[in-house]
């Protein structure tokens, strides 16, 4: 290697490395150019961006947990005793009330009810002959032909025989609804669940083991709980004018499901229990949302939105503006009138969307700061500009920004500055031992 070469290959290690020295020395961090008082700061001050506050009436949104129930269940049991001859019905199918689910031998009830028809159409002979006898032994009796006893003998018989033909009549009616028995019968419209009997089942009458489950499923009902200490705190926030009344009668309703989404149907609340569970300490509210293309099934855990109120005087505050101090506040960095930066602690009530609805803390027309946060501390002085109005970040108009830009580019200039001093440390003696020769 010539003593030329190395000449210059040192002048460019030593070039390279003073550019690194005085980048890290003229920037120490992201912003610091834009930091008032910093060195070479000059005027420009460091632009954030805000939202002004304006207090208005937001709806107090409440998210409850609960449980879809069908709007009608039906417990299908036989009323006779007897075989099980066909099952008339798909599982799971939709059926309407009244339709035959099983029809049970009808054999011995069909012989009863025979029977019963005999007996009535004997009791209703009998009631024939029983009052010729006593029109005859009436119209005798008004010319002495027959005697006192014997015209009160054929009208009592006349009594027994009509007393006798409506029992054969109810006992016709008996048999008729039992025979009728034999073919179960859906009590109301909705989905047939799993039979738990198959043809051949010997079934008795009102036992205990139901034969199949039939659920109404549209609409269907939601209920959901709520704690009685926030229902207290409602009701006392209503008392006192915070919080005003939902103006609508019925309380729409909008469920998520177990997924997260968002069902198509929109619900209504229906009434809320008067009483409260001991065990759990919450009160359950009923809401009916339709269910026509059965998305909902009973026992699906599900969540309700719904309306509770109006919260007046709040205001609307971006998740970016909120955070949270060491004692766990909220807390919001604003610009006050001086355009200097300062902190204030707030309370905030729910979440709705991408916002916080802020209960206490801001006024009408505070600027709070939701881009820029990392940049700037309490009494700085910056330039606020409204949200989605700011200008894009450049190179030539903020300082900061050219700091962070070259803090960017410094880890690839590093190595190449290490490599190069690197080889110089190896390749130095080379031209010192040249020298001395020559």
């Amino acid at each position: 290697m010539t003593h030329t070469t190395l000449k210059v290959r040192w002048m460019v290690t030593a070039t390279v490395a003073a550019c690194v020295l005085a980048a890290c020395g003229q920037q120490k961090g992201p912003g610091a150019a834009g930091k008032p008082g910093a060195p070479g700061a000059g005027a420009q001050q460091m632009t954030v961006s805000v939202v002004t506050v304006k207090l208005q009436d937001v709806p107090l949104v409440t998210e409850l947990q609960g449980r879809t129930k069908p709007h009608l269940v039906a417990e299908v049991r036989p009323q006779v005793t007897g075989i099980v001859q066909k099952r008339l019905f798909e599982e799971g199918a939709q059926v309407k009330a009244g339709q035959v689910l099983y029809q049970i031998d009808p054999s011995s009830y069909q012989a009863t009810y025979d029977s019963a028809q005999a007996k009535l159409a004997k009791a209703k002979a009998q009631l024939t002959s029983a009052k010729s006898t006593a029109k005859r032994y009436e119209n005798l009796g008004e010319i002495a032909a027959v005697s006192q006893q014997q015209r009160e003998d054929a009208q009592s018989a006349l009594l027994l025989a009509q007393a006798e033909q409506k029992a054969a009549e109810a006992a016709v009616r008996s048999a008729r609804i039992d025979l009728d028995y034999t073919r179960v019968k859906s009590p109301i419209s909705g989905r047939a669940g799993r039979s738990s009997v198959t043809q051949g089942a010997l079934v008795t009458g009102n036992q205990a083991g139901v034969l199949v489950t039939v659920q109404q499923l549209d609409p269907i009902y939601v209920d959901v709980t709520q704690s009685s200490a926030q229902m207290l705190r409602l009701r006392q926030d209503f008392v006192s004018g915070k919080l005003g009344k939902v103006e609508e009668t019925a309380v729409p309703v909008t469920i998520l499901l177990e997924d997260g989404s968002e069902y198509a149907e929109q619900g209504r609340l229906e009434f809320a229990e008067v009483s409260v569970d001991e065990n759990t300490g919450s009160v359950t509210m009923r809401v009916v949302v339709p269910n026509p293309q059965y998305e909902l099934l009973p026992g699906m855990f599900v969540r309700a939105r719904l309306e509770q109120g109006v919260r007046h005087n709040a205001a609307l505050v971006p998740h970016l503006g909120v955070m949270r101090n060491q004692q766990g506040q909220a807390m919001v960095t604003l610009v006050n009138a001086q355009n200097k930066v300062e902190q204030r602690v707030v309370e905030t009530e729910q979440s709705i969307g991408d916002y916080w609805v802020v209960t206490s803390g801001l006024n009408e027309g505070d600027r709070v700061i939701v881009e820029g946060l990392q940049w700037v501390r309490p009494g700085a002085d910056v330039q606020a500009t409204e949200f989605g109005d700011a200008p894009q970040p450049s190179m030539d108009g903020m300082s900061g920004m050219a700091g962070m830009s070259e803090m960017a580019d410094m880890p690839t200039m590093a190595p190449v500055a290490d490599e190069a001093a690197g080889e110089a440390a190896t390749s130095a003696p080379e031209p010192a031992s040249s020298e001395a020769k020559e």
